[in-house]
């Protein structure tokens, strides 16, 4: 019986020792709320050998023209990263897509504000994207980084 829980407790030792590294997780506020979130995707620094979790998406309750403030953790603030996003305007007609600068680990930045253009302006979807060391030339020849992670916040818009 001894050897029999010797080789258990054995065994769960192993298991745990080799558990998969947590992932990082970005914060979203909005409103008094805050939702915290894992990637959708985070792969290596290539940009390959990805962890896929469609299901990690957050959901915020976001009024229109009101700002989101995202906090990212070290291993995202001390790399290059950036948040796109979609909205519609006071008229309800979806717009472009736009993107926050780049950010990157000469200037390390761990939080950001998104602001919408206007006042009344709704958002509808932010994603934070952490880049790679892989580069790519898109269909305008010009150069763009695959993303590493991913996190994905999809707005609740009802008032």
């Amino acid at each position: 019986m001894r050897r029999v829980l010797a080789v258990l407790v054995s065994a769960v030792v192993v298991v745990a020792g080799c558990s998969a590294p947590s992932l990082p997780e970005v914060t979203f506020y909005s409103s008094g709320k805050t939702v915290n979130v894992r990637p959708t995707q985070y792969c290596d620094l290539e940009s390959e050998n990805c962890v896929v979790d469609a299901g990690a998406v957050g959901v915020l309750r976001v009024r229109p023209g009101l700002p989101v403030q995202i906090s990212v953790p070290g291993e995202v603030a001390d790399s290059a990263w950036s948040v796109k996003f979609t909205y519609r305007d006071g008229d309800g007609v979806g717009q472009e897509p736009l993107r926050s600068k780049v950010f990157t680990s000469a200037e390390p930045r761990y939080a950001y504000t998104l602001e919408l253009p206007a006042a009344d302006d709704q958002l509808e979807s932010v994603e934070v994207q952490q880049f790679g060391k892989r580069v790519q030339i898109d269909e305008t020849g010009q150069i763009e980084f695959v993303a590493r992670g991913t996190w994905v916040l999809s707005v609740d818009d009802r008032g």
